[in-house]
């Protein structure tokens, strides 16, 4: 057995999901993991702290080739929270093609991945496991191979102080990051990552889009205004979730989970109320208007989805979504 923090989890189990392409047969590694991060921000800095530190893995964190978060992970020779402890991992630029980790999680943002979709192609790596919004999980999944494939979605909080030390809020109630694969729900929650299986990994990542652009839309123009949305402002990226959630209806998805249905059949004025309020909470701005460029590339995405639903949607609705400049 392999034990770690109250988890048991067999060693030779096999675990088989039911994925987009048929079922993926996942037998379980012996720990500890040989596991990279691509990604050295604040998510990727998070995980990889938490897996080496709490876990006990082998990680690699692969940060952006002369970037200022490359340079403070080599000055501190790992990663350093605000609390003083360190978490022991190897720095790098890149992903070494030939080391066979049996899981590389990628924190990049969506319009950030195409570029390094070629490394993660030619690696070895057993599973990769992309853990961002996308509006077109398919292409990753197509890209590096439906056996090798998992998705996920952090729910956590995570800064840097002026040097790069992390401060991170993981866990609390009702918080726990999503993982399409029990296998490495269980690496998650052994290293005090509270995580949860969403079998429909897919669908929700595709679901969430429409909210996700909403909330950094209203967040980005309210930071920049100093106050929060006005209502007119609202009411617009109420009515682009709409016609967002409709394109997705009209592409053949079901909306997911329920939450999202409810938000789906809910009138226009009453998602504008919410993000009009939630534009008025300071520190929710604040966090959430650092995906600005996030938020202009899934609504492109979305554009250029639209030619094929079925009722055609209204595309300029979608288009106002994105922040306005």
């Amino acid at each position: 057995m392999n034990e770690q923090k109250g988890f048991a989890v067999p060693a030779d189990a096999d675990i088989v999901v039911t994925a987009p392409g048929g079922p993926v047969d996942l037998p379980l590694a012996p720990l500890p993991l040989r596991i990279a991060v691509v990604g050295g921000g604040r998510i990727g800095s998070a995980f990889a702290f938490r897996l080496a530190r709490v876990g006990r893995h082998d990680v690699t964190v692969v940060a952006r080739p002369g970037s200022v978060r490359l340079e403070q992970l080599k000055c501190h020779g790992g990663i350093i929270n605000t609390l003083g402890e360190r978490a022991e991992v190897r720095i790098t630029d890149s992903l070494d093609d030939q080391t066979p980790y049996d899981l590389v999680i990628v924190t990049l943002l969506a319009h950030q991945a195409e570029a390094a979709m070629p490394m993660l192609q030619r690696s070895a790596a057993k599973c990769i496991q992309f853990m961002f919004n996308t509006f077109d999980p398919e292409r990753l999944r197509d890209a590096v191979g439906v056996a090798r494939c998992a998705f996920g979605m952090p729910i956590l909080q995570a800064n840097f102080d002026a040097v790069g030390k992390l401060k991170a809020k993981i866990g609390g109630p009702g918080q726990r990051t999503l993982i399409s694969r029990q296998q490495w729900v269980y690496v998650f929650n052994a290293a005090e990552i509270p995580s949860v299986l969403e079998p429909d990994m897919m669908l929700w990542l595709r679901c969430h889009a429409p909210l996700c652009v909403a909330f950094e839309s209203v967040s980005v123009t309210s930071v920049r205004r100093g106050a929060g949305a006005p209502w007119g402002e609202s009411m617009a990226l109420a009515r682009g979730v709409k016609e967002s959630f409709a394109l997705i209806r009209g592409l053949g998805f079901k909306v997911h989970p329920r939450g999202k249905r409810i938000v789906s059949a809910s009138p226009a004025p009453a998602i504008a109320a919410l993000l009009w309020c939630l534009s008025r909470i300071r520190s929710f701005r604040e966090l959430v208007a650092t995906g600005e460029h996030e938020c202009r590339a899934m609504v492109d995405v979305m554009v250029a989805a639209a030619p094929l639903a079925d009722p055609p949607v209204r595309v300029s609705r979608i288009q106002a979504m994105k922040p306005l400049v």
